[in-house]
């Protein structure tokens, strides 16, 4: 069984990227929904996938389902009932895949390989590399993410919320060093 290995960009910031592997013989909704999860987004919106080429042009729609509200030129396929390997013409084929049509978030889909050897190891669709900060679905995202709140609690930065201590407000340090830095024993403190 083939599985196919496509790189999905952000369409606003190339540095941000999933690569992920599918069977060829999944539906575009399989990838549809590995997308979201790879870029940890809801579910809770419209989508589609456009055939491309190279130019990134949009070709024939294959969508989530058919909205009442869209132009269509002609009627889309259904992710559901469309495989991935049955629209593949070109070794470097391309999508264009669209989510939540209010705040369009636009993403790049690249076929970069192809394998007939299958990972007995991992479950498919898998997303396999995962380079730059996704951006935030609803909102502001922060380049700690959860690791900070962890760092936070820790360490308990709230205190002294400024950044500075008393040390040098005029009284007596409290590290037993002199006024030249010195400790006790004539070690530099920093």
């Amino acid at each position: 069984m083939a599985i196919l290995k496509f790189r999905v960009h952000y369409e606003e910031d190339d540095s941000v990227y999933r690569d992920i592997a599918i069977r060829h013989n999944h539906t575009f909704f399989q990838l549809h929904d590995a997308i979201l999860k790879a870029f940890e987004f809801d579910n809770k919106h419209g989508a589609t996938f456009f055939r491309s080429n190279d130019r990134w042009q949009r070709g024939r729609e294959i969508s989530l389902e058919i909205y009442d509200n869209r132009r269509y030129q002609m009627p889309p396929l259904l992710m559901k009932d469309v495989t991935i390997g049955s629209e593949i013409k070109d070794p470097n084929q391309k999508f264009i895949y669209v989510y939540d049509f209010n705040k369009n978030w636009n993403f790049q889909v690249s076929l970069i390989g192809v394998s007939k050897e299958e990972n007995p190891k991992m479950t498919y669709p898998s997303t396999v590399r995962t380079e730059g900060i996704a951006p935030s679905q609803y909102g502001a995202k922060s380049l700690l993410g959860e690791r900070f709140a962890d760092v936070e609690e820790k360490y308990d930065l709230s205190k002294d919320a400024e950044g500075f201590g008393t040390e040098g407000e005029g009284g007596a340090t409290d590290s037993g060093a002199d006024e030249g830095g010195h400790d006790e024993g004539g070690n530099e403190e920093f």
